[in-house]
Parts: structure tokens; sequence; C-alpha cells
């Protein structure tokens, strides 16, 4: 780690802060909902079922987790 980063622990409940939950609630408001598996193997294939879709889904991912202090910074 760089001796210019400061890493700072989020805050338990900070969705605004982790770019991560908006696309947690997108895969489950697209993919996820409304389902019921019969058990670990059916969640795992659902899962990276939906996650292939939404990388399928062009610049999606980054829209989704382009907060405005990450890319004020420089990072694209």
């Amino acid at each position: 780690m760089p001796e210019t980063i400061t890493l700072l622990p989020l805050p338990p409940a900070s969705p605004q802060l982790n770019p991560v939950e908006r696309v947690w609630l997108y895969l489950r408001e697209r993919y996820l909902c409304h389902r019921m598996l019969d058990d670990y193997g059916a969640v795992l294939e659902a899962v990276c079922r939906a996650w292939n879709r939404l990388l399928d889904e062009t610049g999606r991912l980054t829209r989704l987790t382009a907060y405005p202090y990450l890319t004020a910074s420089g990072i694209p």
C-alpha cells in the first residue's frame, strides 16, 4: 500500500460509500428476486448466472459503481 493512501473502515450501514451494494441491489431486483432455490448448488448457479448476465450488459457495472467521489478523483 502506498504511503500516500490511508485505508478507513466503512461504517456497517453505508451503502452510499460502498459501490458493491448497488451491484447486489441490481442483481437482486433484476435476476434473483421471487425465487425459491432448492440447495446451495442452486443458489450458486443462480448467482453465477445473474453475474454473467450483468457482465453481458456493456457498461452496466461501470454505471452502477461510478460514484461521484470515485470518478472525481480521476478513476475512470
